[in-house]
């Protein structure tokens, strides 16, 4: 049976439509003002215990824009980085960038100085916002980078006066206050003084609106091209799957705990959640299990969104059962592989089964999801309405329900490539179809399940990690002649890196390549394992065989 059968018969059978849905509008920012227009003083944003309307929220982005184009000199087309954790701060920035034509580069606050360098320089980043805590790496890594502005920002600095003071002092009592040195950056709160007057940028549906870095198996990071159309097609298509509920989503309350810099996140609260007239409820750090269940435990959430490492983490906290999930609707899960025995746990804790989705950020990011009331545990469901896949073998041969084979991909949703990387594009773009890498089989009822990554990627709590990288990283330690990291099994992150090592230097440890790999590249690409060998396997050619570590670590 053909893989293009069985997913339109999979479709209908479930009532969701083939063909590509209508775009809800032209532009992101003018999907965005109509929203306004329709539910100004409706909820839109809530964080740290304050709440903002769709009206308050485009207040402060209009105030933003009016800064960044009369202040600062942007001009359609500039880049700026945002470099936060889940804030209202976050959405204000990008529709602030949006109205006059920004593109906004989302940056992982966590990232080292050496990985912002190249992320700044690659994308020509004019403007960076980060949060003060992070702002030690931005310092260092500025003069070698062409950014010409630094703002930072407080987690406070939305709050009104008597909180922000209050909660000021606490963190000052607390030694949680981070002292940034006054000179070379603008205060968050100067660029909210202004007028709110600005020239709007006419945005058309081709224009780029966002770079969202991705790695690859070899080499840096690219930026992936990510344009109003592809961004609203993706919104379109989801939500044509996930309408199939008795109850309507609109003015759905949403707990986002997922990082913004993300795009599963990204795409998801600052689109699919306005476009159901929703409200994200905001964490801005999901680590902190116990801060996290106290913020939403007085809201009548209707959708939580998440994966598989977080909803390990809640569930295994004792405060967890306590929670009400009587109006809990839809779960959704993204970003990693989810384990069955987690999503069978979350059913009987929650009454919510979860819908798990396939998607990467070269897709804006959705490709399939399980469909509401037809989920199947396992599968990362059936391609979205306007997608089509096929599989292919090693020889491009196009393989038939069963069969096995790298996923490609093709749908409005898809990038029209990688940021001043042709050649890289020419790679994964093949004829219009996006090559992803990942080894799949679809079933007979057009479901998608995931079997293996072509690729050496390694997925850490949903996190890309590129072993090149991290190999070229540590082979900069003076001590290191050879590595190479590969994943290994974690019950709550999915993967984590193990390293492999050979050292020049026996009274080398495991400890200082870990502080090493600390000082240089973010916390989750750190290697959890280390292991020193004499020598590694490789091919006749000198390349190493992770596949064999891989095999030998899984014993």
């Amino acid at each position: 049976m053909l893989i293009a059968q069985a997913v339109k018969e999979g479709r209908q059978r479930v009532g969701l439509p083939c063909e590509q849905p209508q775009l809800p509008a032209e532009s992101l920012i003018k999907f965005w003002k109509k929203t306004v227009i329709e539910n100004t003083d409706k909820p839109a944003f809530t964080c740290l215990g304050q709440t903002l309307s769709y009206g308050e929220v485009d207040q402060l982005s209009r105030r933003i824009a009016s800064y960044f184009q009369k202040q600062l000199g942007l001009k359609a087309g500039d880049r700026i980085a945002i470099q936060l954790p889940n804030l209202i701060q976050y959405p204000a920035l990008a529709y602030a960038a949006w109205h006059i034509g920004l593109i906004v580069v989302n940056t992982n606050p966590m990232y080292s100085t050496r990985e912002l360098i190249h992320q700044f320089n690659d994308a020509g980043v004019k403007v960076v916002i980060v949060l003060d805590k992070f702002y030690e790496n931005v310092r260092q890594a500025r003069p070698e980078t062409s950014v010409e502005h630094v703002i930072v920002t407080r987690a406070l600095d939305l709050l009104p006066a008597p909180k922000r003071i209050i909660g000021s002092l606490i963190m000052r009592l607390t030694g949680r206050w981070t002292l940034v040195n006054p000179g070379g950056w603008i205060p968050f709160s100067s660029i909210l003084k202004g007028g709110s007057t600005f020239q709007a940028f006419a945005a058309k549906p081709d224009d780029i609106c966002t770079l969202q870095y991705t790695g690859g198996t070899t080499g840096a990071s690219k930026g992936v091209m990510l344009t109003n159309k592809s961004i609203l097609s993706n919104i379109a298509q989801a939500l044509t799957v996930l309408s199939n509920l008795e109850k309507p989503l609109h003015g759905a309350n949403v707990i986002a705990p997922l990082p913004m810099y993300h795009i599963y996140s990204f795409a998801l609260c600052l689109g699919i959640i306005p476009a159901i007239k929703g409200h994200s409820v905001l964490i801005p750090d999901p680590r902190n299990i116990d801060a996290f269940i106290s913020a939403i435990k007085s809201i009548k959430f209707n959708i939580f969104s998440g994966l598989n490492s977080l909803y390990v983490a809640l569930m295994e906290h004792p405060k967890f059962s306590g929670l009400d999930f009587s109006n809990l609707q839809i779960t959704l899960s993204g970003g990693m592989a989810l384990m069955e025995a987690v999503a069978e746990d979350w059913q009987k804790s929650t009454g919510c089964v979860i819908s798990e989705g396939y998607g990467m950020t070269e897709a804006s990011p959705v490709v399939s999801m399980n469909p509401l009331g037809f989920q199947k545990l396992g599968s990362a469901g059936i391609p979205i309405p306007g997608t089509q896949i096929k599989v292919v073998n090693e020889q491009g041969e196009e393989q038939q329900v069963g069969g096995e084979g790298e996923l490609c991909v093709r749908g409005d949703q898809v990038m029209p490539g990688y940021w001043h990387c042709p050649e890289k594009t020419a790679e994964t773009l093949v004829d219009g179809w996006l090559h992803t890498g990942d080894i799949v089989k679809v079933d007979e009822q057009g479901y998608i399940k995931v079997v293996d990554r072509l690729k050496d990627m390694i997925i850490v709590s949903g996190f890309n990690v590129y072993p090149n990288e991290l190999e070229q990283t540590l082979t900069t330690h003076p001590d290191v002649s050879q590595c190479a990291a590969i994943g290994v099994a974690d019950p709550k992150a999915g993967e984590v890196v193990k390293m492999f090592v050979i050292t020049s230097n026996p009274e080398l440890t495991e400890a200082q390549v870990v502080e090493f790999c600390k000082e240089n590249m973010a916390g989750y690409k750190v290697p959890k394992y280390v292991e020193f060998r004499d020598q590694l396997p490789m091919t006749n050619v000198g390349k190493v065989l992770r596949k064999d570590l891989r095999e030998v670590a899984a014993g």
